[in-house]
Parts: C-alpha cells; sequence; structure tokens
C-alpha cells in the first residue's frame, strides 16, 4: 500500500444552512474554475429544481479543482438528517471532511450525526467555523463546542487535534486566528487561502494499491439518456482503462463479466471523457447493466468483492397507492399500480436509504424512508415526473430488541423566543419529550434540547409555527431506540369535509368560516369526502361549500361577489403529511395536494367508525 500525493479526496459535512454550497461557489471562484466574466448562478451544486427551490442540498454531488499542485476532489453532502444514506455512502469516497459549523448557531444535530459517521471511518476531520461575521456571532466559543462535541462522540487522540480555521463563505474569506476584538463588519482576512492550504497540508492523499487487480465499490447512480446507467465511485486498487472488461460483483453473488463503454474523470463541475485512470481517483463508469450501488467492478480475471455500503435502517414509513378519488386519471399522466411499481423500484437503484414493500393490496406498496422529508422529496419528485397517487400518514417503524418493543428517539434542538417557550414547552410535554437541556443563545432567544419520540414530532412543526408565530427554529436527528414511551396522542382538532362534489361557492365558504380555517377559496372544485379546512373542535363536520346564493325578486344570485373572505391556509406537501389521520389520505398529482377521507361517503364512514369501535371495545373485554 501507498499514498498518492497528487490528489485529495475531501468531503464537505455540515448543518441545513450552516454555507457549505455557498463556500463551495467560492473555493471554485477562487481556484480559477470559472472566467472572470463568467455569469455563475449562486449554489452552482444545487442544480436540481427541488434544490434551488428548497434552498437545501438533497443529493450528494462531485467536483474538483487544482492547487498547489494537487488535484482536490470535493463532495457536497446533504445537511438534513432525512438524507443521511447519502452521507453515509460519500463518506467511503474520501479521506477527509470539513464540518462546518455556523459561528452563531454551533454544532446542532445534523452535525452530530455525520461526525459520528465520519470519525467511525477514521476520516481526517477539519473544522471551518463559518459566518463570522454574522452579527452576534461567538466563534471562539463554538469552537470549544465543537472540541466538546469531538470528545463526546469517542474522537480517538489524532482526531482531537484537528485543524482549524474561521470564515465567511460569504465574504470569501478564511484566517486561521480570529481577534474578538475586532469589529464584526471588519474582514480578518483577504480570501480562502488558509482553508485551501490547511486542506493540502493536513488532509492525506490515498492510500492505494497501484499495481493489484481493479477494485472499485459503485457508491453513486447517475443516468443519461444516450449512455444509460453511470456508475460512481473511487477506484480502490489498480488501474481501469475505457472498453475495459471487468467484473460486477458483491460478497454474496456470482461475478457477471461486462464490458464498459466509457470512463470519466470529474474536472471543475464537469464529467471529462478520459483513457484511464488509477486507485485513488472518484471516476464515473457507463455501459455496465444493471449496476446497483454497493457493487464491486473488479477485474475480470481476478474478481474480488469489496464489503458492501451499509446505512442506517429507515424510521418512517408511509403507504403509496393508486388514486381512487373521483378526480383520479385528470391531471396524472401515470396513474396504474404497475406505474407506481416501476417508478418506486427504480428509486430503489440510487436511494440506498428507502425500503419497498408489497402490502395485502395490490394497488399498495409500503415506503420506508429516513425521515418525513425524505420521503416527501420523493413524492414530490413523482408528481413532477407526472405520476398521480394517494398516500397515507406517517408511521413510525418499531423494532424489538431484546424482547422489549422500542421505537425511534429524536435529539431535538430549539431555539426559540423568551415569550413562545412556555407554549413550546407545554405542547411537547404532552408528546412525552424529555428537556435535556436549556441555554440563552442570545438575548432575548433560548435554546432548548430534548429527547422526543419520533411519533412526537409528527405532525408538530406546524403547530410548532404557529405557536412561535413564525419565528422559532426547529431541528432534530435520530439519536437511537427506547422502550416505548406510552401515548403521545395525535391530532387535536377535527376536519371540515366536503358534503358533495361542486364547486365552492363564496357565499357558502363566508357562511361556514366560524366553523374553523378553510384550505381552499371559492370556485375550486371538489368531491364528497375531501377535506376543505381544519375544525375548531375535536370532531369532523360535513358541510356543504358549493352552496349557490339562489336568485330572488329582491336580488340577483351573484350579489355575493363583494363577499370579504378569510385568507385561507395554502397547505404545502409536507404540511399534509403531517396533518392527516390514520383515516385519511393525501391526494398527490402534478398540479395538485388534496386531502380526502379513506371512505368518501358519509354513511359508510358512520358504518365503518362504529365497527372499529366496536372491534375496540371487544378486544378491550378480551384483553
Amino acid at each position: 500500500m501507498q499514498r498518492r500525493d497528487d490528489i485529495r479526496n475531501v468531503a464537505i459535512i455540515a448543518h441545513v444552512d450552516h454555507g457549505k454550497t455557498t463556500l463551495i461557489d467560492v473555493i471554485l471562484q477562487q481556484t480559477g474554475i470559472f472566467r472572470d466574466n463568467q455569469q455563475v448562478e449562486r449554489r452552482v451544486m444545487d442544480s436540481n429544481d427541488l434544490e434551488k427551490e428548497r434552498g437545501i442540498t438533497i443529493f450528494a454531488k462531485n467536483a474538483s479543482f487544482r492547487y498547489g499542485g494537487k488535484k482536490i476532489n470535493i463532495v457536497d453532502t446533504p445537511g438534513h438528517a432525512d438524507f443521511g444514506g447519502e452521507v453515509e455512502r460519500i463518506l467511503n469516497m474520501v479521506d477527509g471532511v470539513l464540518l462546518l459549523v455556523d459561528a452563531f448557531e454551533g454544532p446542532m444535530p445534523q452535525t452530530k450525526f455525520v461526525l459520528r459517521k465520519a470519525l467511525e471511518l477514521g476520516l481526517k476531520p477539519l473544522v471551518v467555523i463559518n459566518k463570522v461575521d454574522r452579527p452576534r456571532s461567538r466563534p471562539i466559543e463554538v469552537h470549544d463546542l465543537v472540541l466538546d462535541l469531538f470528545i463526546e462522540l469517542g474522537a480517538h487522540e489524532d482526531q482531537l487535534e484537528f485543524a482549524y480555521v474561521f470564515a465567511s463563505a460569504k465574504n470569501g474569506y478564511a484566517m486561521r486566528e480570529f481577534d474578538p476584538t475586532i469589529p464584526e463588519d471588519v474582514p480578518q482576512g483577504t480570501d480562502l487561502t488558509p482553508l485551501l492550504d490547511m486542506i493540502v497540508s493536513e488532509i492525506p492523499g490515498p492510500e492505494v494499491e497501484l499495481d493489484g487487480p481493479l477494485q472499485m465499490v459503485v457508491t453513486t447512480l447517475d443516468y443519461n439518456d444516450y449512455l444509460g446507467r453511470i456508475a460512481i465511485g473511487r477506484i480502490r486498487r489498480g488501474e481501469i482503462r475505457a472498453n475495459q472488461n471487468v467484473a460486477v460483483l458483491t460478497p454474496d453473488t456470482a461475478p457477471k463479466r461486462q464490458k464498459l463503454q466509457k470512463l470519466f474523470g470529474f474536472e471543475a463541475l464537469k464529467r471529462v471523457e478520459i483513457e484511464s485512470a488509477q486507485a485513488g481517483d472518484i471516476v464515473a463508469i457507463a455501459g455496465l447493466e444493471n449496476v446497483t450501488i454497493g457493487e464491486t467492478i473488479a477485474d475480470a480475471d481476478q474478481p474480488e468483492a469489496l464489503p458492501t455500503i451499509t446505512v442506517d435502517e429507515p424510521t418512517i414509513s408511509m403507504n403509496f397507492q393508486v388514486n381512487t378519488s373521483p378526480f383520479a386519471g385528470l391531471e396524472g399522466k401515470y396513474v396504474t399500480s404497475r406505474h407506481l411499481r416501476d417508478r418506486l423500484h427504480r428509486e430503489l437503484l440510487s436511494n440506498v436509504a428507502l425500503r419497498v414493500e408489497d402490502t395485502d393490496s395490490a394497488d399498495a406498496y409500503k415506503v420506508s424512508g429516513r425521515g418525513e422529508l425524505h420521503l416527501s422529496v420523493l413524492i414530490e419528485t413523482m408528481r413532477r415526473e407526472g405520476y398521480e397517487l394517494a398516500v397515507g400518514p406517517p408511521q413510525v417503524i418499531f423494532r424489538e430488541i431484546d424482547g422489549v418493543v422500542q421505537e425511534p428517539v429524536e435529539q431535538l434542538v430549539i431555539d426559540v423566543p423568551e415569550e413562545h417557550m412556555g407554549v413550546v414547552m407545554e405542547k411537547l410535554g404532552q408528546r412525552k419529550a424529555e428537556m435535556q437541556n436549556m441555554a440563552a443563545l442570545s438575548t432575548g432567544v433560548m435554546r432548548l434540547e430534548f429527547s422526543i419520540p419520533t411519533r412526537g414530532l409528527l405532525g408538530y412543526r406546524t403547530e410548532f409555527m404557529t405557536d412561535t408565530k413564525g419565528e422559532g427554529i426547529l431541528t432534530h436527528s435520530v439519536a437511537g431506540y427506547q422502550p416505548m414511551k406510552g401515548d403521545v396522542g395525535g391530532r387535536r382538532r377535527g376536519v371540515l369535509v366536503a358534503l358533495e362534489r361542486g364547486d365552492t361557492s363564496a357565499y357558502a365558504i363566508y357562511n361556514l368560516e366560524d366553523r374553523g380555517t378553510f384550505f381552499l377559496s371559492a370556485g375550486v372544485s371538489v368531491y364528497e369526502g375531501m377535506i376543505v379546512g381544519e375544525n375548531a373542535r375535536e370532531d369532523d363536520i360535513v358541510i356543504n361549500v358549493t352552496k349557490k346564493k339562489q336568485m330572488s325578486n329582491m336580488r340577483s344570485s351573484g350579489a355575493d361577489e363583494a363577499l370579504r373572505l378569510t385568507p385561507y391556509r395554502v397547505m404545502s406537501l409536507e404540511q399534509a403529511m403531517e396533518f392527516i389521520a390514520d383515516d385519511e389520505l393525501v391526494e398527490v398529482t402534478p398540479k395538485s395536494i388534496r386531502m380526502r377521507k379513506r371512505v368518501l361517503n358519509k354513511g359508510e364512514r358512520e358504518i365503518s367508525e362504529k365497527r372499529r369501535k366496536s372491534q375496540m371495545v371487544s378486544a378491550a373485554a378480551t384483553a
């Protein structure tokens, strides 16, 4: 084994919105990747439409630049714990990580999650304390908090002696020392040279075996209309060449002999066709049929498999099913169970943290993931591709460990103004949360840390934003499994359900506004059993939102046009998923997101509810 000194492979890991992608923008600019007059988008690595809209990184992506005579491959990883599957497999491609931490917020749940993974793999950590120009930043204190986190996670002595810089990615500078006496708005650096020097000097080159038979694990998949499936990974041993015969295998499967067609390397933000690459290089390979993540690409004559990639198990599941509403097929292109099944199984090829299982119904599938956001991004992607489906409420996945039923528990961190702290603590107490720490983050802002069952968080985010008037920040990450905490309750209000099919009228909504909050305006098509609002009380109410004002000899039927309606609440996909109860569904189409009852007819719903209560009474009597 030997180390290549001409290359560095490094990943950037951080919590959401701590500045990873902005830092990569500035690194690429300052290392000459872009022309001086070139128009470059902000957050150039967030190329997916969903990433641009949400302002977060969802998919891990590669880029490279050259500095100090070295080629540096840098990987931008997602910052949300729900996409931890992306982070876990990408860390297998690198030799070190840049841990980015906000100089005001400090280490957050995702910081802890990804850092633990990096330390377990023995990667070299470097720390970047970012946003030192931010008002009320506390970089020296945050550095101490990061050190405490390393100690808590059991870092060994070499990892505890991490190198670090203070930076402002937005303003494009970094420095090795920070002077707290200098005003915040005065830059203490000129460029990112201290950071780049630290990467070259501190991150080791990849340890490789250049002369052995080829070995490479597929860590990412891409697709091209002309080339088909593209496998991306780092070469562990040997050399690979274009048009070479290789074997594709795992420790549990026999090798499949294939011929790769094209070989690509990464230069800046592009894939460049190359003739050969050596151990330590990150490459993309086209032409291998049915290759999947975790498989080994090996020498055809000496096929040896590497260990497959393992990721943490899912914690949340949802049922995806064919849309059966009266509006089914009106807006979607792909609407059948065959379309749904094929799309979900295609997602499994690249989404290693996802699980898909058949159910008792041929039209429904159980889909499990790492969190609500993980599944909602999949649903949103599908609807943009033309799929139409219905999904049930998120359900926690329980495990039996040593004969005890256990559930996932999350570390919850909340930053909230002091005046809203009481209501937040009261609501979380009802959801079986246990406070672990409380500290003043700044004047008038408190940081609350809780341990809470994942069940307790389902449906809470919207309630939290209402209680804090949009001023609170809530982040969480799965911390492990613990014995069940008991009943955490569910939605505490009922819904307003449409009585019949038709178009909503301003007259009907105006006269029903005292019943609760509406989710739609006048002139919207509805059907029987569709949820049109939230009741102010606990029970459900069936209402006629299509009722029109009848014409009389005193006034015309259009005299209600001047009615002033209370603004309705627009429900996003994530909010709808959190909102629905066990007897409800979210109908998702390329153009609409609707909520509905599973049983649309009022009479059938009442019969079903009576039967359910009768079964509960019988079960209790038997017990």
